[in-house]
């Protein structure tokens, strides 16, 4: 029951996606027919609101980190593995969300708050190796699969193997959510940051 509860918190958060709604709220259109229909902050960027697209960012990265920190909050009972499944829960609900049947993002945003909050500093080297190779490759997607990546690795290197092995299944998630990104990679095509798309 506990463990139910605990996925049903963070589904259920995971689920709200605000970049469809801040992207109505401020009349940039529907987001879901616009770039690549997803529900990301790199899609809202796409309508040329960068303050949107912030926001989204920060607001799905808040959802992660909410919903670990409430099940430490309220169900301090559970402990780390209680946190891990209130996040991991989080994530998937900003993947595959209710309210638009079951197509969401892609969980980057969402898996960096979700592992501030479980230890920040596995989150600060997701961060770090996020932006890194987004920096080095100019290439969003390659930045953000690296980043998930790094996470469960820094996870078993500081001893957090409840949270390692956690991750490591939701960097499996956020690969999955790229195999598009992946395949044009592969072939040479997938867009760079500030170039046209392919």
């Amino acid at each position: 029951m506990l463990i139910a509860t605990l996925a049903l918190m963070g589904y259920l958060l995971g689920s709200i996606p605000f970049g469809v709604i801040l992207t109505r709220m401020f009349g940039a259109g529907d987001l879901r027919q616009i770039g690549s229909g997803n529900i990301g902050a790199t899609n809202v960027l796409r309508t040329g609101r960068k303050e949107l697209a912030v926001a989204t960012l920060i607001l799905d990265g808040a959802k992660g980190a909410v919903a670990v920190l409430l099940a430490r909050q309220f169900l301090p009972e559970a402990g780390p593995d209680g946190a891990m499944i209130a996040g991991a829960a989080a994530m998937i609900g900003h993947c595959y969300p209710v309210w638009l049947k079951f197509r969401g993002g892609k969980g980057v945003a969402t898996l960096l708050g979700l592992s501030l909050a479980l230890a920040w500093p596995i989150g600060v080297v997701f961060a770090l190796v996020w932006l890194g190779t987004a920096l080095l490759s100019r290439i969003s997607s390659l930045g953000g699969m690296a980043g998930a990546v790094a996470a469960p690795i820094a996870a078993a290197a500081l001893g957090h193997r409840a949270y390692a092995i956690g991750l490591a299944g939701l960097a499996v998630i956020v690969l999955w959510r790229h195999r598009e990104n992946i395949a044009r990679l592969r072939a040479g095509t997938e867009p760079r940051i500030g170039g046209k798309k392919a």
